[in-house]
């Protein structure tokens, strides 16, 4: 008996041993692999924090209002949206020009591609120019057009509108040129001699086709009233036409005096073409004026007139130092359609010549 409960005794406390062994190494176990994660779980912690501030920062939105984005499918690009120009408003589908930028659909315009660009408008030789359309009034190039500048012989058009203004003045009756028509402001000379005798229909032919200055001089003295009264006519037909910065002082155009600006001799131009003997007249090539002393010949003093560059209804040129080289005409584009070009002050008639060449291109490719 006593053997046996000594027996059971060491048995248990055997077992007992070896539980609290076990139990040690299970706990040290533990220890092993908890530890070495620590930090981990510190930086864990830290990130949490971080992100929940962010996110408090953050300016909330709410879902409702996000719009519904579709995710990029893989291997497509990602394509930027365009901004529309300011100057143009979006209607449906299409761009539009706003009200500020758009014209009329039939509006005349001289095209860029018929050579009308910056650069070739700063070639031209003229430094006032005016040129409009007559049927739609619409102007379609000026440069310095409302300066007001001398016009030389383009006073001649005025002298001859005045002149034929009359209504009782014979074209056949002959006059004579005196020393009253001899020029004495710049000394110029002219093949009509004193004592020349021409009838009033050559002094008008030879005075716009040729700007013969004797002529024109001759044909103001010839005016009821004498000179006086027909500059004094010439400065009334100016205020009736509309063209409050136009004077004249004589009716030749060599005083530098006579003045006016490229857009205001565009409405002498015009007016000039009501006249049919002025448009016969300043657009021949030549004539054969008898003068009592043998016969002249004249030819026209607008070289693109004369040769053919250009088809005009009316046309003048003039000089004088103080003036340069001008030329007003009335260019029919393809024959049919009036456009009234104005050229001020050139410094050569080559100048102007090529200017007026310059322009009829672009008005014959730009004008269909």
């Amino acid at each position: 008996m006593i053997s046996l409960s000594r027996l059971s005794l060491a048995l248990s406390a055997l077992l007992l041993a070896s539980f609290a062994a076990t139990t040690s190494l299970a706990a040290t176990t533990r220890a092993h692999h908890t530890a070495p994660h620590a930090h981990m779980v510190a930086k864990k912690k830290k990130l949490t924090r971080k992100s929940r501030s962010v996110h408090h920062a953050a300016p909330a939105v709410a879902v409702s209002k996000l719009p519904d984005v579709k995710p990029r499918a893989k291997g497509t690009k990602r394509t930027r949206s365009r901004a529309m120009p300011p100057s143009r408003v979006s209607l449906g589908t299409q761009a539009v020009p706003t009200a500020a930028t758009a014209a009329p659909a039939n509006a005349p315009r001289l095209l860029a591609r018929c050579g009308f660009t910056m650069a070739s408008r700063t070639r031209l030789f003229s430094r006032n120019i005016y040129i409009v359309d007559e049927q739609t009034h619409t102007q379609l190039y000026a440069r310095n057009a409302d300066h007001v500048v001398p016009i030389a012989s383009v006073s001649k058009l005025m002298t001859a509108v005045v002149w034929l203004d009359q209504r009782h003045a014979p074209l056949a009756q002959r006059i004579g040129v005196t020393s009253a028509d001899l020029d004495t402001l710049k000394f110029t000379s002219s093949r009509l001699t004193v004592g020349s005798s021409l009838t009033r229909a050559d002094m008008l032919h030879i005075a716009l086709m040729s700007s013969e200055n004797r002529a024109a001089a001759a044909l103001s003295r010839d005016y009821p009233g004498g000179r006086p009264a027909f500059v004094a006519a010439m400065n009334a037909k100016a205020r009736g036409l509309g063209m409050p910065h136009t004077h004249f002082v004589n009716a030749t155009g060599l005083s530098p005096h006579n003045v006016s600006t490229a857009r205001e001799l565009a409405s002498l131009v015009r007016a000039a073409n009501g006249y049919p003997l002025i448009r016969r007249y300043s657009t021949d090539n030549e004539q054969q004026v008898p003068t009592g002393h043998g016969e002249l010949q004249y030819v026209s003093s607008n070289r693109l007139v004369r040769y053919g560059r250009v088809q005009a209804s009316v046309q003048k040129t003039g000089f004088i130092n103080e003036s340069g080289h001008n030329m007003v005409m009335r260019v029919m584009v393809h024959g049919r359609r009036p456009v009234i070009v104005t050229m001020l002050d050139s410094a050569s008639a080559e100048g102007s010549r090529l200017d007026g060449e310059r322009i009829s291109h672009w008005l014959n490719c730009s004008l269909r």
